[in-house]
């Protein structure tokens, strides 16, 4: 157990789910360091993930990774209370890589290895506090469960229901691409990179909205708790491929075209959401927390904040943008709570679950 002067667990936390290599030291849910080693220039020239290649990047970085956060943690890793990993969902052989290095530092510094679910990470992930006081007040006071939460990531795009932390029941997700990954990908087929979502963002902001009206996917079928994006998105591509064969697409255009498909998706997600939330509002229910990288956009904050005053559920955020995205400070967070139940993972049986569901984890 740890000898410094931090009352609450010191976990040092793994997270190799994709193409961030990142690691965080935590106490209880201050956040002591918190290090992402982002693989997004290597991959940009493939315009997408290459799993092979970020195996390889997380195998060459992730002991600089580790040393870079204890060190910035100021913690003796010999004081780590225990070693946390996320397990799923993510691409397995990326996930493997953090896993093994887990397991093997766990066993070394005979502390207890602990299992966390990636979702459930970023679900928890507003919960994250520094060393300002005024954020861990001003968070104690807001949260109460049961709570609703959402992750809008490039990978998923999820509303859930929490009766405590560790229960979750899904009530609504994607049934094909992910809110993120739709948009990633227009912005592929606009030619402004990857990862696209941030650049669609940017460009958005000085385009027309309502100049290209897309049709929204569910319409009349919200209460099926369904998101899908495949449909706005092929249509997408297919007017962009229009507008290219007869010479006209222009930088305003391009703008447009951002604008316009980043509201039609929004509009889908909240249209859903809002219903989802208004049939299963409960007295009780008060909060709303929110994860995943798209919600680093600033429009899309906002529109969660004009729904939830519609609603009267107070939301609540990350406290820095770093939070977003993938991360190892919100593994912390998830890993702190397994801690207090002492639910802890077996080194010989801990495995990848590529597929992990969110409430498959109770």
């Amino acid at each position: 157990m740890n000898t410094n002067e931090h009352k609450f667990p010191i976990i040092l936390s793994i997270d190799t789910s994709c193409d961030e290599t990142s690691v965080s030291v935590t106490g209880g849910l201050k956040i002591l360091s918190n290090v992402v080693w982002s693989q997004s220039k290597i991959h940009a020239k493939f315009g997408g993930v290459v799993p092979a290649e970020a195996r390889r990047q997380h195998e060459m970085k992730l002991n600089w990774v580790v040393q870079k956060s204890i060190s910035l943690s100021k913690i003796n890793i010999k004081n780590l209370d225990a070693v946390a990993v996320t397990v799923g969902p993510g691409l397995a052989i990326a996930l493997g890589v953090g896993i093994n290095y887990a397991k093997a530092l766990a066993v070394k510094l005979h502390v207890p290895l602990i299992a966390v679910n990636h979702l459930e990470g970023h679900i928890l992930s507003p919960l994250t506090t520094t060393q300002n006081s005024k954020v861990k007040i001003q968070k104690s006071k807001l949260l109460k469960f049961p709570a609703f939460g959402i992750v809008v990531s490039g990978g998923n795009t999820l509303l859930v229901y929490s009766e405590k932390i560790g229960l979750y029941k899904i009530l609504a997700q994607t049934i094909d691409d992910a809110l993120g990954e739709s948009l990633d990908k227009s912005a592929r087929l606009l030619g402004l990179g990857y990862p696209g979502g941030a650049l669609l963002e940017k460009f958005a902001k000085s385009g027309y909205s309502e100049k290209y009206p897309f049709p929204l996917p569910m319409l009349g079928r919200e209460n099926n708790g369904q998101y899908s994006y495949s449909g706005i998105k092929a249509a997408f591509s297919r007017l962009y491929n229009g507008l290219s064969e007869n010479d006209k697409i222009t930088k305003q255009v391009v703008y447009d075209l951002a604008a316009s498909y980043q509201k039609v998706a929004f509009d889908h997600f909240f249209r859903v959401t809002s219903k989802i939330l208004t049939n299963n509002l409960q007295p009780t229910t008060r909060n709303l927390l929110v994860g995943g990288g798209v919600a680093a956009n600033v429009d899309f904050r906002k529109r969660v904040r004009r729904m939830c005053k519609k609603l009267n559920l107070a939301p609540l955020f990350p406290y820095s943008k770093r939070l977003y995205g993938d991360n190892a400070a919100m593994i912390g967070v998830a890993a702190y709570f397994k801690y207090l139940k002492k639910d802890f993972a077996d080194p010989e049986k801990i495995d990848r679950l590529p597929d992990l569901k969110i409430n498959e984890w109770v």
